[in-house]
């Protein structure tokens, strides 16, 4: 296969990608990297591009010469509130933020699919988008409820996450759910304070607390992964004041729950409800308001999309890791599939000694990114009938 980049290209990319590394902006803040991303796609001849899409999404279209469907190739605009630990030159500028996911290696493996639209002929469309606040889970969800988005809404949708650990370059793929559904829950107990020498004055959360921090972790044991897989992990949990003389008065616990389907997260969610209600129910006066954040659903590839994404790997002479369990980390993408386009998350090795995504020293290697744009570039061809690089 001819490459479908120049060396040129290559060069200006891993550069792009490292620019991009030193500036990261975190969910809900991407102004400034999605100013650079729409400025690359206009120099690179979209014929339309959308910004603000969802908060400060970007979008661009190329269009065929002829009617046909729609393809929506997606990447992430975020980093992580984590301060990056490392010696590289193109390090972040920015105390406590970090590319440490690889959205800025995904942005420009997009970024170079757009040069090879600019000159190649097809029908129908493709749409480049590039999504704030995956990290938060609420990035995909705010895209698809902008009032722009049936201008957009694909047919088809792809999106990569590379893969620490996997051989470098390896696509891996999944037969149905790729990602799990996922959501953090935080209980705020409130009740009332007292000294510490008259606790029967006040009313602690402290009890209740105890017994909840015991209970909620086994509404998921975790265990092998299948449809009933579920873990409840216990992240966080505060009580009271840090004094000796105050009986506490209020309280916070935070969970995440994780599972394989939403139905298995939905129940979760009620078990969870339930044992909070039959705690309360011991400490007269104890209140609790639960929150969620970090809302995931399970992201599942359809099985054309899988089928193309596997054909143009084996066109590539790619080599694949067929995946039988799902990724236990979540992914916002799977909502594009539950808004109708068929589509499939693929995953890519980013080398077995990488550091493990969301460790302060991960970087992104540089070396993925002709077979990131390669495999899209193929996967296009395919759906659109348009001419092959052989």
């Amino acid at each position: 296969m001819a490459p479908v980049l120049t060396d040129d290209q290559i060069l200006q990319l891993g550069a792009l990608r490292r620019a991009l590394h030193q500036t990261p902006e975190v969910s809900g803040e991407e102004i400034q990297t999605a100013a650079r991303i729409a400025l690359e796609l206009a120099q690179a001849g979209a014929d339309r591009i959308w910004t603000g899409l969802g908060g400060h999404g970007v979008a661009a279209e190329f269009k065929g010469s002829q009617q046909g469907p729609t393809v929506l190739i997606r990447c992430e605009l975020d980093g992580l509130p984590i301060q990056e630990v490392s010696e590289a030159p193109h390090r972040s500028e920015y105390a406590g933020k970090g590319h440490l996911c690889g959205h800025d290696g995904h942005m420009v493996m997009v970024l170079g699919l757009a040069l090879t639209l600019a000159k190649r002929p097809q029908h129908g469309r493709v749409i480049l988008l590039f999504q704030p606040a995956e990290e938060t889970g609420a990035g995909a969800a705010a895209v698809i409820a902008d009032p722009r988005w049936p201008q957009i809404r694909p047919d088809y949708a792809f999106a990569y996450h590379n893969v620490p650990g996997r051989p470098l370059a390896e696509i891996g793929l999944c037969l149905g759910p790729s990602n799990c559904a996922s959501r953090g829950m935080k209980i705020n107990f409130t009740g009332k304070t007292s000294h510490a020498a008259a606790p029967e004055d006040g009313i602690s959360p402290g009890s209740v607390m105890a017994q909840l921090m015991q209970d909620l972790p086994l509404l998921g044991p975790g265990g092998p992964m299948q449809d009933d897989f579920a873990l409840a992990t216990l992240t966080h949990a505060h009580l009271g004041e840090p004094s000796f003389g105050i009986a506490p008065g209020s309280g916070e616990l935070r969970l995440t729950l994780r599972s394989q389907t939403d139905a298995r997260m939905d129940q979760m969610v009620a078990d969870a409800e339930n044992l909070l209600d039959a705690a309360l129910d011991q400490v007269d006066g104890l209140q609790a308001q639960i929150t969620w954040h970090d809302v995931f659903l399970a992201s599942v590839n359809a099985a054309e999309a899988a089928d193309l994404a596997t054909a143009a790997a084996q066109k590539l002479d790619l080599a694949q890791h067929v995946m039988t369990t799902p990724m236990r980390w979540s992914e916002d993408f799977g909502r594009f599939g539950l808004d109708g386009a068929t589509s499939a998350m693929l995953f890519i090795g980013s080398g077995e000694d990488q550091p493990q995504l969301h460790n302060p020293n991960f970087d992104f290697p540089d070396a993925l990114i002709p077979t990131g744009v390669s495999l899209l570039a193929r996967i296009l061809d395919q759906i659109l009938a348009t001419p092959t690089h052989d």
